[in-house]
């Protein structure tokens, strides 16, 4: 095989040992407390064809006790098994765990209904917890919103300004969707709610799928509204949709709920429809789309129509905006083809007039300071559905050693903080008072200037520490034992000052990033003389590359990974893996020997990588011919949503 004989992170360390099971971190339990309004949507994918057996919409107020418990008493749902009846009184109970970031999971008020035991997987920022139980064992997709009732409950006078909405529908009618899935909808339109119990007309504009890319206006004159038991009830004129209907996007009652500060509404349908409604209230200025947000939304494929089918794709995660570039990640779910997994992905961001930006699949309106957002999937890429988007909070950081809530990010992807953590992962750190140098060491020694990282209580190979005058950062390895024993990872930093606070994530068996992946010239270099893939030294057709990365799991003794990896063009076309792997025995430094696939055409393409439970759309290189440089940019936009259709099938881990 091919090696980099300069990088630093395949040299060979001690080897770790296994550590003891690990808790989530409660520290943000507190962030959940008090009433709350809610709602849930559940669809259920029917068989390998894709058509919707099943959907269900619980929705109504639930009590958090600031404490790790929450209580549904006497609310409602709505069961398409049920004749479009909805079943009242109903009550559940169920627990949650919180870190300090907002990141967690609450057990979903679903198991009572299915006789589950799953957990909705989600984020709290602003007051408002968005998730989805992308883990779940049961073969459904779902997605939970949830916002604190305010105090007073919310009165005609309180619904007032100019709203951007998002919805996504799907409606069934009896046991069956309507005209099976052909006629899933989704839509933005504005809201004028004048505080006295009119938002006036409504001009909502769409798309149906059994239309295709066809635009569907409708128009709806004098829609009233009026506020009762804390939630806002719209009408939008007759009772429900046609079964076929493909040419209106909204009818009958819908229930919104109302953030304290009026900035956010969501809801939807209470009985003939399986809807998710979002939306954000405009306010005076540009709002800013920049830095750190947290994010739900379910997706709707249309691709396989003629087929009879969609696929159906509901996930949580964060993104990172800087300066129109979007770095994300998303654990989503896709019940048909291989379940959960995490998918990190690289976009651009543009700006649009009215204050809203798009990138390759969603366009966004954000509200007051840009704090929350929503978006709505855009039409071209034939996939529909909504994203609902909190800006991450700030943190104050104590005299002592203290971990960013969000600062572990992978060292070579720079993936959000949600991304999963894997056994032999390279991973960055961020804090205050963790050290005070700047120095490295390629022996990647468990203690370095005075400072020890800790994984489950197991002291961490550690390259590089360093000190700024704004943060601290610390490159360390994931210990390869840490693998069977816990589904989490808990991670603590100790040094001459004390310790510091623990940061938890869940644990992958992969998460695969490459080396400087989110600039201009990622760790990809020409496998016959080592020099690096640039715009004016293109990959070539039927060559090999060496790509440098960090991720790929758990080794072998001959040093191969353990993991099935895999390796695309655009996402679409397969390369050839004739390596993967690294020389040293704690991992850190991983290479991947990649052919480029014969098709591939000259330009800036993405090269992705897969390993068994995670994917990588992030690196970003020109193929070419020797004689000519590819012109380049410095991102592209992304492809295709998800991972391919042959990815290595990932194994779900989560359990709390």
């Amino acid at each position: 095989m091919k090696k980099l004989r300069t990088f630093a992170f395949l040299l060979p360390a001690a080897a770790a040992w296994q550590a003891a099971a690990q808790s989530w971190d409660t520290s943000g339990n507190g962030l959940l407390n008090g009433t709350y309004y809610f709602r849930q949507v559940v669809w259920v994918v029917g068989d390998d064809a894709g058509d919707l057996q099943e959907a269900v919409s619980l929705y109504g107020s639930i009590q958090f006790d600031g404490k790790g418990n929450y209580t549904i008493s006497n609310q409602s749902y709505n069961d398409s098994a049920k004749n479009n009846t909805p079943t009242n009184g109903f009550s559940t109970s169920g627990t949650y765990t919180i870190s300090a970031s907002g990141y967690g999971s609450l057990a979903s008020p679903v198991n009572s209904i299915f006789n589950v035991q799953d957990r909705v997987y989600g984020l709290v920022s602003h007051g408002i917890f968005i998730g989805s139980s992308t883990d779940n064992a049961s073969g459904y997709n779902d997605m939970f919103v949830a916002a604190p009732l305010g105090s007073p409950a919310p009165t005609n006078a309180t619904f007032n300004g100019t709203y951007d909405m998002v919805d996504m529908d799907f409606t069934f009618v009896g046991l069956q969707p309507a005209g099976g899935v052909l006629y899933n909808r989704q839509s933005t339109f504005q809201l004028h709610p004048d505080g006295g119990g009119s938002v006036g007309s409504v001009n909502l504009t769409g798309y149906i799928a059994a239309s295709g890319t066809k635009v569907i206006n409708q128009s709806i004159s004098s829609v009233p509204y009026f506020a009762s038991g804390g939630a806002l009830n719209l009408n939008f004129g007759s009772k429900a949709l046609n079964a076929t209907d493909t040419s209106h996007l909204i009818a009958g009652t819908k229930y919104l709920y109302i953030s304290p500060d009026g900035n956010f509404v969501f809801g939807g349908d209470p009985q003939y429809a399986w809807d998710m409604i979002l939306g954000v209230k405009q306010s005076s200025g540009t709002p800013n789309f920049n830095g750190l947000y947290y994010q739900a939304g379910v997706v709707v494929d249309n691709s396989q129509l003629a087929n009879g089918g969609v696929i159906v794709e509901t996930q949580y995660g964060s993104l990172n905006d800087t300066s129109g570039l979007l770095l994300g990640h998303q654990r989503f779910l896709d019940v048909n083809n291989g379940g959960a997994l995490d998918y990190t992905y690289s976009d651009a961001a543009t700006a649009n007039s009215g204050g809203t930006y798009s990138d390759s699949f969603n366009k966004y309106f954000f509200g007051a300071g840009g704090a929350i957002g929503v978006g709505i999937g855009r039409v071209d890429q034939a996939s529909f559905g909504v994203t609902a988007l909190a800006q991450a909070p700030s943190f104050t950081a104590p005299n002592s050693p203290f971990i960013f809530p969000t600062g572990i990010l992978n060292a070579g992807s720079s993936a959000p903080f949600t991304a999963s953590l894997a056994p032999g992962e390279l991973v960055s750190i961020y804090g205050t008072n963790l050290t005070n140098i700047t120095a490295s060491d390629q022996t990647l020694p468990t203690t370095l200037g005075g400072v020890q990282v800790l994984v489950n209580g197991t002291a961490s190979a550690i390259y590089s520490v360093a000190h700024t005058s704004s943060y601290d950062q610390i490159n360390a390895v994931i210990p390869l034992s840490t693998t069977s024993s816990s589904s989490i990872a808990a991670i603590q930093v100790t040094n001459g000052s004390g310790s510091s606070n623990t940061v938890t994530n869940y644990l992958n068996m992969t998460q695969p990033g490459a080396f400087n992946s989110f600039t201009a010239t990622p760790a990809v270099q020409h496998g016959a003389d080592y020099s690096m893939v640039t715009p004016s030294n293109p990959a070539k057709v039927g060559e090999t590359l060496l790509v440098y990365l960090t991720g790929l799991g758990t080794l072998a003794s001959s040093g191969n990974a353990n993991n099935s990896t895999a390796a695309y063009i655009d996402g679409s076309i397969q390369a050839t893996v004739s390596f993967a792997g690294s020389q040293s025995t704690v991992g850190g430094g991983y290479q991947m020997n990649i052919v480029v696939p014969s098709g591939v055409s000259n330009g800036n393409h993405f090269l992705d990588i897969a390993g068994s439970d995670a994917y990588n759309s992030e690196i970003a290189i020109p193929v070419g011919t020797s004689s000519g440089a590819i012109r380049t940019s410095t991102r592209l936009a992304r492809p295709h949503r998800g991972a391919p259709r042959s990815r290595p099938v990932p194994k779900s881990r989560r359990q709390e």
